[in-house]
């Protein structure tokens, strides 16, 4: 009863439950997975922003992520402001391969929260604004601001158990269960969080078109 009694013990049990009833709705059904162009096609050049580098994804990552295809590419402005963005897209979570939460990966990598919170992004061809994690870590002296969102099938998800909630819906309804992580890290310099905030909103206004057009509908 204790345990029933500790709030995030009830949380952990409903996203058991729910990503048991996912993959049982997904089991159960004929899966319609979507035919995607490979990521590395993705535009290197968009409103103002030009790719300078791509970086390979290490083999161990690849193995535990159990992605179908990623992007690791950095780019940079006219005003030599620098993001970074890397994509993870899974054609299906049948088998249990799904996205890995930045808020699990970072701080497991050295990186402590400085804060977390959802804000509202407006971008161009969607139907109001999106919402999305902005996420701000350091590790000693650096400090970064990580924005991401899960992008599914016609919705754009920013909490870990709504993405959850919607597979199973989606996989019921749709027979589908694909979904990409989208995550744009930039640097903060001399501690100007909301300077690398803004400049990370820019850049995902940019690249949200881009998005909508290389990605599954």
């Amino acid at each position: 009863m204790t345990f029933l009694n500790n709030k995030y013990a009830r949380a952990l049990t409903l996203v058991l439950l729910i990503q048991a009833a996912a993959f049982y709705a997904i089991a159960m059904r004929h899966e319609n997975t979507p035919v995607v162009e490979p990521l590395t096609f993705f535009p290197t050049a968009f409103n103002g922003w030009f790719s300078v580098k791509d970086i390979a994804v290490e083999k161990e990552v690849q193995d535990v992520l159990k992605a179908d295809d990623t992007l690791n590419r950095v780019y940079v402005n006219q005003a030599r402001q620098e993001a970074s963005l890397w994509i993870a897209f899974f054609k299906t979570q049948r088998y249990g391969q799904s996205p890995h939460s930045p808020k699990n990966c970072l701080p497991g990598s050295g990186w402590e929260k400085v804060s977390d919170q959802i804000i509202p992004v407006t971008v161009a061809d969607w139907d109001g604004p999106i919402y999305i994690n902005r996420y701000v870590v350091e590790h000693g002296d650096d400090k970064s601001v990580t924005l991401y969102w899960y992008q599914s099938h016609r919705r754009v998800i920013a909490g870990e158990f709504a993405a959850k909630f919607w597979l199973v819906a989606d996989s019921i309804r749709y027979h589908r269960s694909d979904t990409a992580l989208i995550r744009v890290v930039v640097g903060v310099h001399n501690g100007d969080v909301e300077g690398a905030s803004n400049t990370g909103i820019q850049f995902i206004q940019g690249l949200f078109p881009q998005v909508l057009q290389k990605l599954p509908l």
